[in-house]
């Protein structure tokens, strides 16, 4: 006899009344913009389909960003949603009908960057110096931008603005809105000390610098009425010096709290992007207590946002009182479907996000918007079209890392009868040398995501397989898809084979073998995310890079991250050659030709990896159709492996 359902996270699950509407349970999808617009900042099929996974996969709300009311003072990025457009219109009501569809509310971001308007967008100097910004005060910008402090006919209009798009918003049929006082933008401009020197009603005390957004939440009030929800966005922390406290953002959340149905308490200004976006060294919800701190002091419903993709964690965030409300934004770009995993109690097939931050990363590269773990994100659109198999095959795969877990996946989901056969006893590939890294925690749940999914999915998966020309050749599949990854490359330095040397790719198994003293010889990621971690583990850590920087491989939003805690935590000499490892340490030259030491018990090689070319090359022909995928292609980060896997298995 079948068991009645009982939900195993039941405040997650838990409706929510917001004004005249229910949220269905309390996951929401935080605002992320998708850059695939028109030029003039009109919605495209790509950027509705974008949204729409989102709603499909159980999200209360999905809230569309970046949707600006002032389109010639206040656009943040090259390309935004233009509220000022007459032609606008059409697709913000496609988006909120295709959100609405399926069950969950639309909302939509409203913002003005103020002072940092085209702050990062792509432009000559001449257009740049040509610009006028406008801010709370007259400044300078770091990139040397003179702004000018608005007037008092300038502050009128842009509560003008906000107003006119919140109706607009509200014809184009969103259930709610979100106005966006944090983050560094124009209201939090007018709210933080650091940026608002004003002497006038806009200035001084904290009453005065929250003006603004009264007026903006009163003028918002007035164009959608009464019931309809208004979220407030704000952050409860500025980390330089005399900005906005957590004891100013209480005081604040209690000015707001009688003219809006939620606060969404972020945190961060410009620039604090780690702060606004945690990377994987901040632990899983470190940004919670700040909306627990205010909840405690007002009597509307709060949210709380930032590295949550836990469960567990998010439910003992609503259980405990600290929110009413968890936000993800990165997760869902990872698993679209966690909302409806949960509520189905299947949290053994979510996809967590790894918190690489190659989302953010790719936006500023190539305006693009895509997730590592994901490749279907960013192409959601085209996704639809897919068509299924016309004739299933039977699909071998050698190899049972990322690549080859992602084509095994795809290919059963499409109906192809998959066996992957990986040679060693365990799943992941060389994800699994940083198994024990905390701060990639996430890399084990992945690949124990990915297995339970190849179980649901049918897909045979036998370890301890070596895949040979002869086993292919008795297996007699339909394709077959190589995916052997790649291994570690030997520099040719005397004493590389010495019993002190552990390569990158041996972390995990002989961790314990690694002294006090450690020489990491290879300043990429790998290199530098190894020697972090066992700096973290209490060892002393030195890593040698022969170019003038480190963590060059790494994309632009981890990067800084990443070099902070490698500041913190190692010592980094770059620009130093290695030219030999004895039993004491690894002997070096500098860019002068001078000898430098480092002495060390452990020499840690993390020198790149190389392609496993000549066992692929074996495999050439032996089947009517052979694919190359993951790292025996090119060694690449887990984003083009699984990207590589996923469009190989959508040709088969």
């Amino acid at each position: 006899m079948t068991k009645p359902y009982q939900p195993r996270y039941p405040h997650l699950c838990a409706p929510l009344r917001l004004g005249n509407v229910t949220l269905r349970n309390r996951m929401c999808s935080a605002p992320m913009g998708f850059p695939d617009l028109t030029e003039d900042g009109c919605l495209t099929e790509g950027a509705i389909a974008f949204y729409e996974n989102r709603a499909r996969g159980g999200a209360a709300v999905v809230t569309i960003s970046e949707a600006c009311v002032d389109y010639v003072n206040g656009k943040s990025h090259g390309r935004l949603i233009n509220l000022q457009n007459p032609g606008v219109l059409a697709g913000l009501t496609n988006a909120a009908r295709a959100i609405r569809r399926h069950g969950a509310l639309a909302s939509i971001e409203l913002n003005h960057a103020g002072m940092l308007s085209d702050f990062d967008v792509v432009a000559s100097e001449r257009q740049r110096d040509s610009a006028v910004h406008y801010g709370p005060s007259a400044c300078t910008l770091p990139t040397g931008t003179a702004v000018e402090a608005m007037t008092s006919a300038q502050i009128r209009a842009a509560v003008d603005c906000f107003a006119r798009g919140a109706a607009l918003v509200k014809r184009a049929g969103f259930d709610m809105l979100m106005l966006h006082a944090g983050h560094g933008w124009l209201l939090h401009q007018f709210l933080s000390p650091l940026t608002n020197r004003r002497t006038d009603a806009y200035g001084g005390p904290l009453e005065n610098r929250a003006r603004l957004t009264l007026e903006v939440l009163d003028a918002v009030r007035a164009a959608v009425g009464p019931g309809f929800p208004i979220e407030l966005r704000f952050s409860a922390m500025e980390t330089a010096p005399g900005g906005i406290t957590q004891e100013q953002a209480i005081a604040f959340a209690q000015m707001v709290q009688d003219k809006v149905e939620l606060l969404h308490v972020s945190a961060g200004g410009e620039p604090d992007f780690s702060v606004t976006h945690p990377p994987m060294f901040s632990a899983p919800g470190c940004n919670v207590h700040f909306a627990a701190a205010i909840r405690e002091k007002v009597h509307v419903p709060v949210a709380t946002v930032g590295a949550l993709n836990e469960p567990e964690q998010m439910e003992a965030i609503l259980r405990d009182g600290q929110a009413d409300v968890v936000c993800m934004a990165r997760a869902l770009l990872a698993d679209p479907e966690l909302p409806k995993k949960v509520e189905q109690n299947r949290p053994d097939e979510i996809l967590r996000c790894i918190r690489c931050l190659t989302c953010h990363a790719e936006r500023m590269l190539t305006q693009t918007r895509i997730c590592a773990l994901n490749p279907q994100i960013g192409r959601e659109y085209e996704a639809k079209f897919a068509p299924p198999p016309t004739a299933p095959k039977r699909l071998l795969i050698a190899g049972g890392g990322p690549g080859g877990m992602q084509a095994a996946v795809t290919a059963a989901q499409r109906g192809h009868r998959v066996t992957l056969c990986e040679k060693t006893g365990a799943l992941g590939g060389n994800l699994r040398c940083e198994s024990n890294v905390p701060f990639k925690a996430a890399l084990p749940k992945y690949t124990a995501t990915m297995r339970r999914r190849m179980e649901l999915l049918g897909v045979e998966v036998r370890l301890n397989t070596e895949v040979t020309p002869e086993f292919v050749r008795d297996f007699a599949p339909d394709a077959l898809f190589v995916a052997l990854g790649a291994e570690a490359a030997t520099p040719p330095i005397p004493g590389i084979d010495g019993p002190n040397v552990i390569y990158g790719t041996q972390l995990e198994q002989r961790e314990g073998e690694v002294g006090q003293r450690v020489a990491v010889l290879g300043g990429g990621l790998v290199g530098c995310e190894s020697g972090l971690y066992l700096a973290q583990t209490g060892r002393s850590v030195t890593i040698v890079e022969l170019r003038d920087a480190v963590a060059v491989d790494a994309n632009p939003r981890h990067r800084p991250a990443l070099l902070a805690q490698l500041a913190a935590h190692t010592d980094v000499r770059a620009g130093l050659r290695a030219v030999e490892i004895t039993t004491a340490g690894l002997e070096c030259v500098d860019a002068a030709g001078e000898r430098v030491f480092i002495e060390a018990d452990t020499v840690l090689c993390a020198a790149g990896l190389r392609p496993r070319r000549e066992a692929v090359d074996a495999l050439r022909g032996t089947a009517p159709i052979v694919e190359v995928i993951g790292d025996c292609v090119k060694p690449d980060i887990i984003r083009g492996a699984t990207h590589r896997a996923y469009h190989a298995a959508l040709d088969l």
